[in-house]
């Protein structure tokens, strides 16, 4: 049994005052519980900020790079591992650990501040080039992310350190003052980046705001508390490092504004005319002037191009709408694209359209250019556009609510895509599908990447709803009688970003039902600009050929994209 007020053991006497170690505690200009206080304040503030850090490096890379699950995996590992290398490299710096830790804040601040415009200023200017310098950005995001994780791992010996010197503590307690700052601080930089920081100040604002008061508050801490452990050479080499890093930090700031504009122009061109933040995406528009095509971009993805949307637009509606159609659900579609190709039939009664940004639903009402493309759907009384979920807006969604269903929503292996092309979404679809019901979704390019096409063919067969399979080449009837080549065009989010695949051949559709759908055309709208019964025949054939048997389908618990 152990009894509860034993004596410790003898041992051999704290570092700070045995021969050799790192000194008696340093004298405080605060008294002992105050000098205490304010090294845990530090603690929470450079916590915050380390962690703001973190999620800045994710963020930028999710959007640069996609896949937002590599991303993610690659940094926080890479810095959990450095933190390691950090915690064993600052044993060297205990003697000195107010000036170490002063050093250490000004270098966290700037690297840490600066990564978000690095990283952009990479993939704006660089990220094209090709060659050896392809995974560029990738190396960077590690390199950031490796420093950075370095660094933070370094403070936590140093600030034991500190706070051993501020007041003699059996090392236990130590400990558990100074994680339990660590972690509430943690807490509040994860809880300020995605509702602060990040819709009110943008990435890199954000970042830069987050260096300058993590080089304030580490500078404050060892020149205010600590500068008698400093000798007058180190104080006035650690007041101007700081002060150049904070000048640094502040300059960037202020012309964070001119730089983001002038990348954008990098990545997307000359021709921006709108580029806005929404609270999902950034949204931008390029072209509709002086005869310019207009391109929509959505967090650096091309998503519609003037020059050949409507071929994918008749393509994804007109199949689904050949019968009833007097109620129709468009899943995504915030365009307004969608929603104008339905709004042609006649019969048509009611359209809805759950879009998860509303902003873009702003944006495609009220743009003049994007509003004329959609020929001004949004003011046809029979639309009807929400901003939800579309997983949860289907669960809360009546049965056999719809005769039709457009889904119309970015590539499956897109991760935030991913729960919207599994058996559990077409289980819900096909509950609030009528009995004579139809859905049409966008699978991505049948011809470039069948495997996922044909994936989510094998999953909507697992919810009860077998599919046939259409797509659209290059070149239609219509677009070889002009003499154009109607290829999309470059995504230049992923060309920036050293992600130099070609870019699609055409768009892979899927025409599912409760039992196997005939792919036609409705005979009573209006003939389709793009789109014929023989071609369509004809995007059946090619995309037969592209089936990849005995896939099995995709799950929330187990996504196969």
């Amino acid at each position: 049994m152990i009894e509860p007020h034993a004596p410790a053991p003898p041992g051999p006497p704290p570092s700070w005052g045995a021969p050799g170690g790192t000194g008696a505690p340093a004298p405080l200009p605060v008294r002992p519980g105050t000098g205490r206080f304010l090294v845990l304040a530090g603690v929470f503030v450079c916590a915050a900020c380390g962690l703001v850090y973190e999620l800045e490096l994710v963020a930028l890379a999710s959007y640069l790079m996609g896949d937002s699950v590599t991303q993610a995996s690659v940094v926080l590992s890479v810095m959990v591992f450095a933190m390691g290398l950090g915690s064993l490299a600052a044993k060297r710096l205990r003697r000195f650990a107010a000036a170490g830790f002063g050093a250490l804040e000004a270098v966290l601040a700037l690297v840490g501040g600066s990564s978000a415009m690095v990283l952009y200023a990479v993939f704006a200017w660089t990220g094209g080039w090709g060659g050896l310098w392809a995974d560029g950005p990738r190396v960077l995001l590690v390199g950031f992310s490796l420093t950075i994780g370095v660094l933070i791992g370094a403070e936590v010996p140093l600030l034991m350190e500190l706070i051993q010197r501020v007041r003699r503590q059996d090392p236990g307690g130590a400990v558990a003052d100074l994680f339990a700052a660590d972690y509430v601080g943690a807490l509040v930089g994860g809880l300020a980046f995605p509702f602060v920081l990040l819709p009110f100040l943008g990435q890199l604002t954000g970042a830069l705001l987050t260096g300058t008061v993590n080089a304030a508050v580490g500078a404050a801490l060892v020149l205010g508390l600590f500068r008698r452990d400093l000798t007058r050479r180190a104080r006035w080499l650690l007041l101007t490092a700081n002060v150049l890093v904070l000048a640094l930090l502040a300059t960037a700031t202020v012309l964070a504004d001119d730089f983001e504009r002038a990348a954008r122009h990098a990545v997307y061109g000359q021709d921006v005319r709108v580029a806005v933040r929404t609270d999902v995406q950034e949204v931008v528009l390029t072209g509709d002037a002086d005869g310019r095509p207009l391109d929509l971009f959505l967090d650096g993805r091309l998503r519609v191009s003037d020059s050949d949307e409507r071929r994918y637009h008749e393509a994804l509606v007109r199949p689904a709408m050949d019968g009833p159609h007097a109620r129709v659900l468009i899943l995504g579609g915030g365009d307004g694209l969608a929603a104008r190709e339905v709004l042609r039939h006649p019969g048509v009664r009611r359209v809805d359209v759950v879009e998860p940004d509303a902003g873009l639903v702003r944006l495609a009402r009220n743009d003049p250019g994007l509003s004329a493309l959609n020929e001004h759907a949004y003011g046809d009384p029979r639309l009807h556009a929400g901003t939800a979920d579309a997983f949860r807006r289907l669960r809360s969604t009546p049965s056999a609510a719809y005769d039709v269903v457009i889904s119309d929503l970015p590539d499956p292996d897109i991760t935030a895509s991913t729960k919207l092309y599994s058996q559990e979404f077409y289980g819900l679809l096909r509950r609030v599908l009528a009995p004579d019901g139809r859905l049409a979704v966008h699978a991505g390019p049948v011809a470039d990447r069948p495997r996922t096409f044909w994936t989510v063919d094998a999953t909507l067969r697992a919810a009860g709803l077998p599919a046939v399979a259409y797509r659209v080449g290059t070149r239609d009837a219509h677009d070889a009688h002009e003499g154009r080549d109607a290829a999309p065009a470059p995504d230049p989010g992923r060309a920036a970003a050293g992600l130099h695949a070609p870019a699609p051949r055409g768009w892979g559709f899927l025409l599912a039902a409760r039992a196997a759908p005939a792919l036609r055309l409705d005979p009573a709208a209006p003939r389709p600009r793009t789109l014929t019964p023989e071609s369509l025949a004809g995007g059946a054939r090619d995309a037969a050929r592209t089936r990849v048997p005995g896939l099995p389908p995709s799950t929330l618990v187990h996504p196969r994209y």
